[in-house]
C-alpha cells in the first residue's frame, strides 16, 4: 500500500516597498516694509491654499520673526507657488 502526502508548499512572497525619496524643501516667506498684513493672508490663501487661519499665523510669523515656512515639497512643487508669491510683491525663496 502506497501512503502519499499531500505537501501543501508555503510560498513566501517578497513585498517590495517602494519608498520615493524626495529632497523636501522649504517655501519660505520674507518679512518686508512694503506689503500689508491682508495683501500676504490673501496671497497665501490664493497661492498655497491655507485657510483663513493658516495665512494669518503665518502672516503674523513673517512680521514678528523675519520669516515664516509657508510650504513644504520638492523643489517642482513649490517652485509655481515661489513664482506666484514673488509676482505678487512678496518676498519668497526655496531653501533646502
Amino acid at each position: 500500500m502506497s501512503m502519499k502526502h499531500d505537501f501543501q508548499a508555503d510560498e513566501m512572497v517578497d513585498v517590495l516597498e517602494v519608498i520615493e525619496t524626495t529632497d523636501l524643501m522649504d517655501l519660505v516667506v520674507f518679512n518686508d516694509d512694503v506689503n500689508t498684513f491682508d495683501h500676504v493672508i490673501n496671497t497665501l490663501i490664493k497661492v498655497c491654499k491655507h485657510t483663513h487661519e493658516q495665512a494669518e499665523q503665518c502672516t503674523m510669523l513673517i512680521h514678528f520673526k523675519g520669516k515664516c515656512t509657508v510650504k513644504n515639497g520638492s523643489f517642482e512643487f513649490l517652485k509655481p507657488m515661489r513664482d506666484s508669491i514673488c509676482e505678487a510683491g512678496i518676498d519668497a525663496r526655496i531653501i533646502s
